[in-house]
């Protein structure tokens, strides 16, 4: 069977051009996991080690849980799998539809209306328009906005907009979804029905990849789980087994 995603010796490294600046690498360090070094072959240069030599694959039907420290390297690992960073080397294949919800609001225009927003963004996802056209009604209907659809987005309150934002993401069914922690959208009222939609977003996955500190999300949503350490596999196998491979690291 073809792996749904295959990293070959993956590694991520982010270089600080002002290594002078320490709170810098320590907010960087903190960001994105993995080792602070001094390369003097690169001119003295600093980098960030976020990924260090990671070999993956992840099957059709494969539901992927992630587990580490923060820092560890886990969001890092979920932009490389959903195209945000490209890795510094080996080599990554993806073979299906990806959705992520990793930041809501990313690629929304505040000068477009909410339906053009739901147009630009399935486009963007790779949707035809007759793809679409098929689930604005779910949308609209979702994320409660009535009229201010017509509207600029720049018009609406921060809790409208991540409404919108919350209900395109979760009205496409990819081949694999890609999510950083279970997040909730908008104000108390809405957020049992975000996190009633999210919960049967993520049972329907056929491929799941989900960074959660959680264990029991884990163990209701995953059947295999990965455990990271300054951008390394420390372990990959059961997600019973993971948790405690984990907890054995603290």
């Amino acid at each position: 069977m073809k792996p749904s995603i295959k990293l070959s010796s993956v590694s991520v490294e982010f270089p600080i051009y002002d290594p002078d600046r320490s709170f810098r690498k320590i907010v960087l360090k903190n960001s994105v996991g993995g080792l602070i070094r001094n390369d003097a072959g690169a001119g003295g240069r600093t980098t960030v080690q976020a990924l260090t030599d990671v070999n993956l694959e992840i099957f059709p039907g494969d539901r992927v849980g992630l587990i580490g420290h923060n820092g560890a390297g886990k969001s890092t690992l979920l932009q490389v799998l959903s195209g945000g960073y490209f890795p510094s080397s080996g080599n990554l294949e993806v073979n299906g539809t990806i959705s992520s919800l990793l930041t809501l609001g990313m690629g929304i225009d505040p000068e477009e209306t909410g339906y053009e927003n739901i147009l630009t963004s399935g486009l963007y996802m790779g949707m035809t328009r007759r793809e679409i056209r098929s689930i604005i009604p779910d949308i609209a209907e979702f994320c409660e906005l009535g009229q201010y659809l017509y509207m600029p987005v720049r018009t609406y309150s921060s809790g409208m907009s991540v409404r919108l934002s919350f209900a395109i993401a979760t009205a496409i069914r990819p081949d694999i979804l890609i999510v950083d922690e279970v997040i909730g959208a908008g104000d108390a009222k809405f957020a049992g029905k975000a996190q009633a939609r999210m919960e049967k977003m993520l049972s329907k996955a056929n491929t799941l990849v989900l960074a959660s500190h959680s264990n029991d999300i884990l163990r209701t949503f995953c059947t295999k789980a990965l455990v990271l350490k300054a951008g390394r596999i420390e372990f990959y196998g059961e997600v019973e087994a993971a948790i405690e491979a984990y907890q054995a690291l603290a």
